[in-house]
């Protein structure tokens, strides 16, 4: 699993497939803080999205009363979902043309390879692609998720810069994970906001 966390149905989840989620980071040997993120979990591809910096990030250090501050933290995680559920319905009323989504996509690309001297290995199209016949519509919202599904599961066809072929890894690091989709979330929170 590339994260602990604790999952919570929201009122209309089941009807959008997703929930919101705790995502509780904590390293191994106490060194540094626990620390609690707001989440959306997609049930249909077990997705774990992280809501970008402006929703809630809360760290707890390990020193007095670590359980009463992991709760109080949650119930502050908690209150973030509702700005969570806003942006996530925004992002479903904005429709992407194709223009739009493979501008989406080619930042989502920089994000992930992050070398500009360097070409990407695979394409806007290819992360662009659904995995499911659900996942066509061509809003914001499920845009980014094509997006982030095909950059952290990894698994597509491309070709290394000396031309062989390869497949893209998975993200497999938690903070790698963390970065990348707290990124993809401020990607689309911008695009929304440039669309609204």
């Amino acid at each position: 699993m590339r994260r602990s966390g604790e999952l919570s149905y929201s009122g209309t989840s089941r009807a959008r497939h997703s929930g919101n989620e705790i995502i509780l980071l904590n390293s191994h040997d106490g060194t540094s803080s626990y620390q609690m993120l707001a989440g959306t979990f997609r049930f249909v591809c077990a997705n774990g999205l992280v809501c970008g910096d402006t929703v809630a990030d809360v760290r707890i250090p390990h020193k007095g009363d670590v359980t009463g501050h992991v709760i109080e933290g949650a119930y502050e995680v908690l209150s973030g979902f509702e700005q969570a559920q806003e942006s996530r319905e925004a992002m479903q009323a904005i429709t992407l043309d194709e223009g739009e989504a493979e501008i989406f996509a080619r930042a989502a690309l920089a994000l992930k390879y992050d070398d500009p001297d360097k070409p990407t290995p695979i394409s806007e199209s290819q992360i662009l692609m659904p995995r499911r016949y659900d996942d066509r519509r061509p809003d914001l919202w499920m845009a980014f998720n094509r997006v982030q599904e095909n950059l952290t599961k990894g698994g597509l066809r491309g070709r290394s810069v000396n031309g062989r072929r390869q497949s893209t890894r998975p993200v497999q690091g938690i903070d790698s994970d963390i970065r990348l989709n707290r990124s993809l979330w401020l990607l689309a929170e911008g695009m929304r906001q440039l669309k609204a």
